[in-house]
């Protein structure tokens, strides 16, 4: 759906050289044109519009000096720098362009009349007046000659299996008759055609094709060759065949003309011979005459060269060039150029370039030469509301097919409207202001412009038909465009007849006002023209004003209504700005936020304006799919863009469709958007159909037209347009517009509500009413869930514009559920009531019982009135939602009997299995019968409690289902605490509680309900020596008994070194301090031990027993002192020792990959792949008897891991281990070591405890000062190995591991490296020394 847009047309003024041009060839190395004449060549500067060179084949004989000569043909040959020329005399003369020698390569009697060269310009081929061809080589040695008239098909002619004879076989609806007609005569060719051969070669050079007069039938057929001038086919007879011939460079088809009994087609054939397609010209028959047939270089548009024939009514035949595309399989005529009358102007030739696929050079008499580039264009309308009908017209010879993809999705070549014109169009434009969008202006051929308006208006217009939308029998439900009025341009001086496009890239501006180009005086200028529609006369006129003069030719402007500036495109890229709105329009250049001029780095055949973080920004796109923005490359993959709203959307190479916010966003962040192909649950990306293009994007609304190359259409809804669609529905609270786009496109409802939460509460009466339909509301409320969709499936592309969640402490669903029923029940509880109960299905948990209680409320209500649901329809639609299974054990959780069979019967239930159960059931006794009942739905809390009522003759059975669903804490709740039942069950709470290995909690519990003696041996099992004596006391035990029960403990006690605790006992309850005293000793508990023995008055016992226990843990400390020095300096040297040498490994491995070194090479990139198992591993080598699966062989590995032995790969692990102990160790001894030098000082003991302190202190200062040697700043950032850090490569890593076997340390070893701290609050050291 795209039309040939106009970019530039070069209007060059007639030149002084001698004869009349004839022929042409354009030289694509310099840009010149070589024009033959009758006395010989001439080249032509088209941009400084002179002659540069000249060679005369007049003074050697080679053309007649009277100007009767001719030149069939003309080549330019660049890699020769010379061209070639061949003469209707027979002459084939090479001439050299800088130079001007000139050289006869050959020479034919009978004259030429065609010479055409291949495509690779390897080969030359020669059409003679006696009918041969004669092929050469490019150095014009012949390789073959032959006749162009064969009798013979040729290779390729068709195979006959040869059923039967032709009057035997059947001829359908013809009869047999058929079989005896005779073969269709042909009409000799037209009596304009000039009896000339024409040659056409396939792109690729291997066939060519030759139309030729036949001499026996005077008609013209056409012959395939080979590229050894080898007959392939002959075509079918075609009667009315005329010269005019163009092989597609594609190679597919053969394009002719053909005169038909009441048309003029345009013909194909295919390379067998055989028509495949064809259309018509839009002219009646015997009006005009086709001189030529081009296709341009891409195989895209097919160029007709017509002329208008002469007759007594016509003494001024005019020219016609046509260019007509294809697409999905209907031709259209995209542009008409009107030459005017053939005595004025004729068009001598024309030719499409090579090297540019869409300039088309056209060459008139009187050495006029017209230069046209075209580009392709989608014309959409660019109106932002509801109420533009996202039309997009598309040029088709006199009529403008008009699609309005709001109200319907058409194909081409179907469409909305047909609008009717008097000339073939040109050019089409929309309004750019937002309120007209839907009108549309149209320039013709005659330089007329029709004004369309879509006001409403629903009748019948005759410029209009309706097309897809309605038609004979069918209502037009839109509206319809109507003619308002057409306006004459009047250009002046007879421009519109000698250059047919003067006007270019017409642009509506305001309702009035339209904007066009056209060529200045001088090639590089342009003019631009204010176009101001008059409708004081009857036919309208355009007057022309404000012609502003730019320097440089301009391709391509875009408009920006709202700030009345218009960016113009240069060809060099530059982007100017053109401000048409002020008192005198004027050009400056567009500047950047930097202030810099913007310039594209290449010329753009597609641009558009938008705003970029307050910045008003061009976009470009070129014919090579680079995307520019402003004069920043921003991709080089893009197919297509569209700016909507405040998006860009661009197709890709990558076959995807990109939609990008512009909004807070910055050229940097659409760089990055661009370059990103895959990002995982993004909606800015998404694949579409391979080659796809953007149409159009239907303004508030979702749709996405995309044309595939084969023509169709394809509507899609890119998820970007479709959640900023939605997100601006529920900011308008269009709830109802917003529900039904993402039902109907999939998106998950929960984002109604996490779009914005506060609102949605806020306004929970108007969704539902808006909705009005129970069924969406029990969609909504079944598809609710705890995520919050606007962080995980749907993000917002500007983080900015996110909503706080609603501030409530209430789960998500139980909160909308709530507000939902709520508000329905306010509005209709009776029309609402499946969607209330849905509501309670879905919190969590399941309000299972209040749906249930609803139901046989629905059931005991009078018969319902219209509208309203019944009992059985609510529990039928209750059955969607839940579990049936489910259902009917809540229901019998009711008690309800009757509620239970409406259920059961709606189940898969065999009536045998619960027809018993209930009626067994309904014969018990109330409480217990719902005991029973809770307690098969194991609902044993609420069973024990309808139990307890039954009485106590239940009590046994009250405590089986305590002990067995342990629910003491339960039974102990409904039982007051002097009762016998308490008692049990408090008694059976704590033998349970000594099953679980809890003795004290129990002792706890057989204390409370008086169960002393099960109370002490539960104390006496947990150790609890304070709580067992409590209960001795309640037992009232007598002092022996007492005496006994307190040894019994003590011993217990100190076995597990709680030698203070012993002691209490012994002294107060067993009356022996001697024994206490003896044990505090042992556990060096000197202050209490003194006290006693002061107490009871025993200083005999500091001799005996008190003060060789001092000195005796006083030379034990010091032993265990110079053993942790000896051992921790003993270590210390070892680490050291270890760590030079894992350095010097090191450094050998970091030598082994110095760049010179030549075993470098020798790893292979398989080599360096280190498996999981060497990386983390959990031992440190193989051992085929160390099992995972045995916890003990797993402790010995470990202890294996970290061993001392020296040669061990984690030695200085094992080693920073060790040291650890020995310093916390050490530290630990501080507040002993204090104890015991006051009570050394104490009893005169000065040079012990001195001694004992130095030793202390001088260990301790050894720790010190040594602990940052040890653990060194370097080991603890980086306390993995090395060798697999930043500065290691491949090989390092692979040496390291395959030589000395070196692993990484485990991850719970980190704190290994961690230094032990020294605790330097305590004080711990007499001062008495000081």
């Amino acid at each position: 759906m795209r039309n040939l847009k106009l970019l530039r047309t070069q209007e060059f003024q007639p030149v002084q050289a001698l004869g009349n041009p004839q022929c042409f060839s354009i030289r694509t190395d310099r840009g010149t044109l070589l024009i033959g004449t009758e006395y010989g060549i001439v080249e032509l500067d088209p941009v400084t519009q002179e002659v540069t060179n000249e060679v005369y084949l007049t003074a050697e004989g080679f053309l007649p000096e009277d100007g009767s000569g001719h030149i069939v043909g003309i080549e330019d040959l660049p890699d020769q720098e010379s061209a070639c020329v061949a003469t209707a005399t027979g002459d084939v003369i090479l001439c050299n362009l800088n130079t001007n020698q000139l050289e006869c390569v050959g020479s034919v009697e009978g004259g030429l009349t065609v010479m055409s060269w291949s495509p690779d310009q390897e080969l030359v081929l020669l059409a003679t007046g006696q009918q041969t061809l004669i092929l050469m080589t490019r150095d014009f040695e012949p390789i073959t000659e032959s006749h162009i008239h064969q009798d013979d098909f040729g290779e390729g002619k068709f195979i006959t299996v040869g059923w039967g004879k032709k009057e035997t076989q059947f001829h359908g609806s013809a009869g047999k008759q058929a079989a005896h007609t005779k073969p269709m005569e042909m009409p000799p060719a037209s009596p304009w055609d000039d009896h000339r051969p024409r040659i056409t070669w396939r792109g690729d050079g291997q066939y060519f094709a030759v139309s030729a007069v036949c001499p026996g039938t005077g008609a013209r057929k056409i012959r395939v060759w080979s590229r050894e001038l080898v007959l392939q086919t002959t075509s079918e007879p075609v009667p009315g065949l005329e010269q005019a011939l163009a092989w597609k460079p594609s190679g597919s088809l053969i394009a002719s003309t053909q005169d038909k009994a009441n048309k003029h087609d345009v013909v194909f054939f295919e390379k067998n011979g055989l028509l495949h397609g064809e259309f018509t010209l839009p002219f009646e028959k015997g009006q005009v005459k086709v001189k030529e047939l081009l296709w341009n270089s891409e195989s895209v548009i097919l160029a007709v060269w017509l002329e208008e024939l002469k007759s007594e009514s016509n003494p001024q035949p005019k020219a016609y060039v046509q260019l007509w595309t294809a697409g999905n399989y209907h031709w259209y005529l995209k542009q008409s150029l009107h030459f005017g009358s053939s005595e004025d102007s004729p068009i001598v030739s024309l030719a499409w370039d090579r090297e540019i696929p869409y300039r088309l050079h056209v060459l008139c008499q009187q050495w006029r030469h017209f230069c046209y580039d075209w580009q392709w264009s989608t014309d959409r309308s660019t109106g932002e509301e509801a109420s533009d009908p996202a039309h997009v017209a598309v040029i088709d010879g006199d009529k403008v097919l008009l699609t309005a993809f709001r109200h319907a999705v058409v194909p081409p070549p179907l469409c909305t409207y047909v609008l009717q014109l008097p000339c073939t169009v040109n050019q089409v434009a929309f309004p750019m202001e937002p309120s007209r969008s839907g009108d549309l202006a149209v320039l013709d051929a005659s330089n007329r412009i029709s004004i369309f308006r879509s006001d409403g208006h629903v009748d019948k217009e005759p410029t209009v038909k309706v097309g897809a939308v309605g038609g004979s029998g069918f209502k037009v439900s839109v509206a319809v465009p109507r003619l308002e009025k057409s306006y004459r341009i009047d250009l002046g001086d007879n421009r519109e007849r000698k250059n047919p496009l003067g006007l270019r890239l017409v642009t509506w501006l305001q309702d009035d006002l339209f904007l066009a180009v056209s060529q200045g005086l001088l090639p590089a200028q342009t003019i631009i023209h204010h176009l101001n529609l008059s409708s004081s006369a009857e036919e309208g006129r355009v007057d022309i004003s404000s012609p502003v003069s730019v320097d440089g030719v301009v391709i391509s402007l875009c408009c920006d209504p709202k700030n009345k500036v218009v960016a113009l495109q240069l060809s060099d890229g530059q982007i100017m700005k053109y401000l048409w709105g002020a008192e005198m329009p004027t050009v400056i250049p567009w500047l950047s936020s930097s202030g810099a001029a913007v310039r594209f780095p290449s010329w753009c055949v597609q641009t558009a304006l938008a705003m970029i973080g307050g910045e008003e920004t061009v976009f470009g796109l070129t014919d090579r799919c680079r995307f520019f923005i402003n004069d920043v490359e921003v991709a080089s993959n893009v197919t297509s863009f569209a700016i909507h709203d405040e998006f860009l959307l661009v197709t890709t190479h990558s076959h995807t469709c990109q939609c990008l916010s512009l909004k807070n966003t910055s050229l940097k962040a659409l760089q990055s958007g661009l370059g990103s192909t895959s990002v995982p649950n993004s909606e800015t990306l998404r694949k579409v159909e391979r080659g796809s293009r953007i149409v159009t994007i239907v303004p508030q609304d979702t749709k996405l037209i995309l044309q595939v190359p084969r023509g169709n259409l394809e509507t899609i809804h890119h998820r970007a347009l479709v959640l900023a669609q939605v997100r601006k529905w529920l900011d308008r609270l269009q709830f109802k517009e917003a529900f039904e786009c993402m039902r109907k496109l999939r998106i998950n409802l929960n984002f109604i509500y996490d779009h914005n939460p506060k609102v949605f509460l806020e306004n929970v009466e108007t969704f539902i009413k808006q909705i009005d339909s129970v069924n969406y509301i029990n969609l909504f409320l079944a598809e609710l869930k705890e995520e919050d969709f606007t962080k995980t499936m749907y993000p917002p592309l500007d983080p900015s514009s996110t909503h706080e969640l609603h501030s409530s402490n209430s789960k998500k669903v139980d909160l909308i559920c709530d507000a939902m029923r709520t508000a329905m029940e306010n509005i209709s509880a009776s029309k609402y009531c499946l969607s209330i109960l849905t509501s309670h299905v879905k919190k969590s948990p399941p309000e299972l019982a209040t749906v249930l209680q609803r139901i046989r409320e629905l059931r005991e209500q009078a018969p319902a009135t219209a509208g309203s649901v019944s009992a059985e329809e609510a529990l039928k639609y209750l059955l969607y939602l839940v579990d049936v299974g489910e259902l009917y054990d809540h229901s019998l959780g009711t008690y309800d009997f009757d509620l239970v069979i409406m259920v059961a019967e709606k189940s898969q239930k065999d009536p045998k299995e619960y027809l018993p159960f209930l009626n067994k059931l309904k014969k018990m006794e109330s409480n217990y019968q719902r005991y029973c009942i809770d307690k098969y739905l194991k609902r044993y809390p609420k069973a024990l409690h309808h139990l307890r009522k039954c009485g106590a003759e239940h009590f046994s059975e009250f405590l089986n289902l305590v002990k067995d669903q342990n629910l003491y804490n339960e039974a102990l709740k409904l039982y007051l605490p002097d009762t016998p039942e308490y008692k049990a069950i408090s008694c059976a709470y704590g033998e349970y509680l000594i099953q679980k290995h809890l003795p004290e909690q129990a002792g706890l519990i057989f204390f409370r309900c008086r169960a002393f003696e099960k109370a002490l041996d539960a104390f006496l099992m947990s150790g609890s020596w304070q709580q067992a004596l409590c209960s001795a006391s309640e037992l009232c035990f007598t002092e022996d008994k007492l005496a006994s029960l307190a040894r019994s403990m003590a011993g217990k006690l100190s076995e597990k070194r709680k030698y203070t605790d012993a002691a209490i006992l012994l002294e107060q309850y067993a009356k022996d301090y001697e024994e206490a005293i003896l044990l505090l000793l042992e556990g060096a508990a000197w202050d209490e031990a003194l006290r006693l023995v002061y107490k009871y008055r025993r200083t005999d016992i500091l001799e005996t027993n008190f003060k060789p226990s001092l000195l005796e843990v006083q030379r034990n400390h010091l032993a265990f002192l110079e053993a942790q020095k000896a051992a921790f300096s003993r270590y210390r040297t070892r680490l050291s020792v270890v760590r030079e040498l894992k350095q010097q490994a090191r450094n050998e491995l970091l030598d082994f990959e110095a760049p010179n070194c030549p075993e470098s090479d020798l790893f292979s990139d398989t080599s360096s792949i280190v498996t999981a198992s060497d990386t983390s591993s959990k031992y440190t080598h193989s051992n085929s008897r160390i099992s995972a699966r045995s916890s003990k062989n797993r402790r010995k590995a470990e202890r294996k891991k970290h061993s001392l032995k020296e040669g061990n790969p984690l030695e200085d692990i094992a080693l920073l281990e060790v040291l650890g102990e020995i310093v916390r160790s050490v530290d630990g001894l501080k507040d002993e070591v204090h104890c015991l030098l006051k009570h050394l000082v104490l009893f005169g003991y000065d040079g012990q405890a001195q001694k004992l302190q130095q030793a202390l202190e001088e260990t301790l200062q050894l720790m010190e000062h040594t602990l940052p040697e040890i653990w060194s700043p370097d080991l603890q950032q980086s306390p993995a190995n090395p060798i697999l850090g930043p500065n290691s490569t491949a090989n390092s890593i692979t040496a390291a591991y395959s030589q000395q076997k070196m692993t990484t340390p485990a991850v719970q070893d980190s704190e290994l490296f961690i230094p032990p701290k020294l605790n330097k609050s305590t004080q711990w050291k007499l001062n008495w020394e000081q």
